[in-house]
């Protein structure tokens, strides 16, 4: 087995490419079902971000698994191979577990020791063993990934102060404006990252702040987490009423198409009025034709880059000091992962012990007479079983243990020879 991720990110794919390469939550299930129906792929996972989209694989055959892939991200995105392939980055094994190892440690992000991956790699991990593309060995990389991000932040400094991307949003804002009292604010949206926008532009003194969103319940519970704040909660409907009375307008929200346009602004703004617009999703909810209007002033999260480059140099210290421990973790993972070349092979002899143990088992209870059989056949199966668990339990862990790759090939070549094992039943032993 081999395990490969294919994707792209921040690093790769300008915000245009990510969006077209974007697969919304609602859409994972259809995406895991469509790759595992490849012939080549035995388990996919998919973490789909604003930053990044990564498939993680696992496959018999490497080459023609992320070929498979590939052009799944071809057929999804609508875009031609030629033009999509520039973007991708695909790593294999040891570079694919440590890539998922720094991401989950927010290594890989655009701000570097943010928070939020680690419970968007977590969602991907639950995900994938809902719809079923997440098995044996793709459970235990997620897993030790989430233990190598929580060590990070829990060993590390990095995440002290480390912005997100919506608090790089506001500083972003407060570089143009300086005082965020004397600005009228409007945020689109009232999830986690509406949330932090509101958190960070209270910290720099933003007073008049209006909230958008679809669902009033949403709006209200976010503005139960700031009490002291007055925040003026609007429902869609009313959206562009109160952009066209605001000085700066957030959008954060999973619209998979711009809701603001220059069609919209300009039937609503009035002639040269000033707006700056913050768009932090991906897909974009900010159309690029609205910088074509006079007075209007458009970023994404592409363009945070230069506040995020600031706090930089501050982490990077920490960020190698949280490398020795992502090495410990991918160490760990390859421990187990060379342990599962032992598991046909104790498959197989546990398979033949237990033949053997249910044989004799039949023997004995038809000498006993039907009447004893029946009355104590539970405590008999029972002891039996006990015996046998026992015997094997040594050999097996000594097994699995076993670090020295000749020297556990050696022990199983023994066992197979000891016990006359089938070595066609030992390779057609599957590693689940």
């Amino acid at each position: 087995m081999n395990i490969a991720v294919v994707g792209l990110s921040h690093k790769t794919a300008p915000v245009n490419v990510r969006e077209q390469l974007s697969i919304p939550e609602p859409q994972i299930e259809g995406a895991i079902a469509h790759l595992l129906s490849y012939p080549h792929l035995e388990e996919v996972a998919i973490l789909s971000t604003c930053n990044r989209l990564e498939i993680y694989l696992v496959t018999v055959e490497a080459q023609p698994g992320i070929r498979e892939v590939t052009q799944f991200l071809s057929e999804s995105s609508q875009l031609p191979l030629a033009e999509l392939r520039p973007h991708l980055f695909t790593l294999l094994h040891d570079d694919a577990i440590m890539h998922l190892m720094r991401v989950a440690a927010g290594l890989d992000s655009l701000v570097l020791g943010e928070g939020q991956i680690l419970a968007q790699v977590k969602q991907t991990h639950k995900l994938g063993q809902q719809y079923k593309g997440i098995g044996r060995i793709l459970n235990r990389l997620f897993k030790q990934a989430l233990t190598a991000g929580k060590r990070v932040r829990t060993e590390t400094s990095i995440g002290t102060g480390a912005v997100s991307i919506s608090s790089a949003a506001v500083e972003l804002v407060q570089m143009k404006v300086q005082d965020m009292s004397d600005y009228r604010v409007a945020i689109v949206g009232a999830g986690k990252m509406s949330r932090l926008l509101v958190q960070h532009l209270l910290s720099k003194g933003a007073n008049h702040i209006s909230i958008i969103n679809r669902s009033l319940k949403r709006s209200q519970e976010l503005a139960g987490q700031f009490r002291e704040a007055d925040l003026n909660l609007c429902p869609l409907s009313e959206m562009m009423a109160v952009v066209a009375n605001s000085d700066i307008v957030f959008t954060s929200t999973g619209a998979t198409e711009p809701i603001l346009d220059r069609a919209k602004l300009e039937t609503t703004l009035a002639p040269n009025q000033s707006l700056m617009l913050v768009d932090i999703s991906v897909p974009r909810n900010v159309a690029a034709d609205v910088t074509e209007l006079p007075g209007i002033q458009a970023f994404n999260v592409d363009d945070l880059k230069a506040v995020v480059a600031q706090n930089y140099e501050s982490r990077r210290q920490m960020a190698q000091e949280a490398e020795v421990l992502l090495e410990e973790e991918v160490e760990a993972f390859d421990v187990w992962w060379r342990s599962l070349e032992t598991v046909p092979t104790i498959n197989c002899l546990r398979d033949k012990i237990e033949g053997i143990r249910e044989q004799e088992l039949e023997k004995a209870l038809s000498r006993l007479g039907s009447e004893f059989a029946e009355k104590h056949q539970e405590v008999i199966e029972a002891l039996t079983r006990g015996i046998v668990n026992k015997i094997l339990h040594d050999p097996m862990v000594q097994l699995r243990s076993q670090q020295d790759i000749e020297a556990r090939r050696r022990a199983m070549q023994t066992l197979q020879t000891l016990f006359n094992l089938d070595p066609e039943a030992i390779s057609g032993q599957q590693y689940s």
